[in-house]
């Protein structure tokens, strides 16, 4: 599409979750860091919270991605399982065959996992459940998730949990009937919004890995509206990114000015809301100045 025109030899602000494109912002820096150390010492859940849009999932796959061989790990990215169903997919993801109806009753189920799991930690391994959207995981999975981490030898746990959820995980865990999977989270991480000093950063780096070597291609106003417009969102920035580009394209302009990130947002209509949510703050606050006017003038005629 717009990829030589612009010199790029791939889509910069692809919503896929791409490692090659992991940003190394402050907070999912930490987080990473925090992963990868917690994995490596190997005991409790750990639990990585953000809002929609933040990163998360492209997180998980550059964890995935920098663990050694000695990390065994098992990732379930949709959570919505019963109890049985979770053990189901722990032992697909540990090579374990549930193709036959005995397989899956959960007593012979439970203790072919753990003799996998027995079998992995001889062998030197660690293994590392990573559960992503675990906002959604029913009540009675989460019992059974905690369960299966009862799972140990006389030395040590067999399994470790990571947690990858939104904002409502953290409502999930208040609860009293999971107070002791809560107690459970040794390392607990939360992925932040992107801050406008650094939208600028995040832009070019993806600009950069896609392959572009030119001048500043998004001039500042461009960066500050988008800024405006994303709320420091980075799927938003990205989408938004994405439509800029293809409004300049469609102009026949080398690079992204602000009448092309306002194209973006007329398109997209989560940068619209909240935009328009302000001007209709800043219409109420000019209403009420000028009744607040009009009652002072009356007040003055009146005396």
């Amino acid at each position: 599409m717009y990829h030589q025109h612009f010199g790029l030899n791939e889509s910069p602000f692809s919503l896929t979750p791409d490692t090659e494109y992991f940003f190394n912002y402050a907070s999912h820096c930490d987080a990473l860091n925090t992963l990868l150390a917690a994995i490596k010492m190997g005991e409790g859940f750990i639990k990585v919270v953000g809002e929609v849009g933040t990163g998360k999932t492209l997180l998980c796959r550059s964890v995935l991605k920098m663990l050694g061989d000695d990390i065994v790990t098992a990732y379930i990215p949709n959570p919505m399982l019963t109890s049985n169903e979770l053990r189901e997919a722990l032992a697909d993801e540990l090579g374990l065959s549930v193709e036959q109806d005995q397989d899956r009753d959960p007593h012979r189920l439970l203790k072919r996992i753990y003799r996998e799991l027995v079998r992995l930690r001889s062998e030197g391994k660690k293994i590392v459940l990573l559960i992503d959207e675990a906002q959604a995981i029913p009540n009675s999975t989460l019992e059974a998730l905690r369960l299966l981490t009862n799972l140990e030898t006389e030395k040590y746990k067999l399994l470790q949990v990571v947690l990858i959820g939104q904002p409502e995980l953290d409502e999930r865990l208040k609860r009293q009937s999971v107070r002791q999977l809560k107690q459970r989270i040794t390392f607990s991480c939360e992925l932040e919004l992107i801050d406008r000093n650094s939208i600028d950063g995040y832009v070019l780096h993806r600009l950069n890995v896609a392959g572009y070597s030119g001048a500043r291609l998004f001039s500042s106003r461009a960066i500050s509206l988008l800024a405006k417009a994303s709320r420091g969102v980075p799927r938003i920035i990205n989408v938004l990114c994405h439509k800029a580009l293809m409004s300049a394209y469609g102009q026949g302009q080398a690079r992204v000015d602000i009448k092309h990130v306002r194209d973006a947002i007329k398109d997209t209509e989560v940068a619209q809301s909240r935009r328009h949510h302000n001007w209709q703050l800043a219409d109420i606050g000019l209403s009420v100045c000028v009744l607040i006017g009009l009652g002072l003038v009356y007040v003055g005629t009146a005396s």
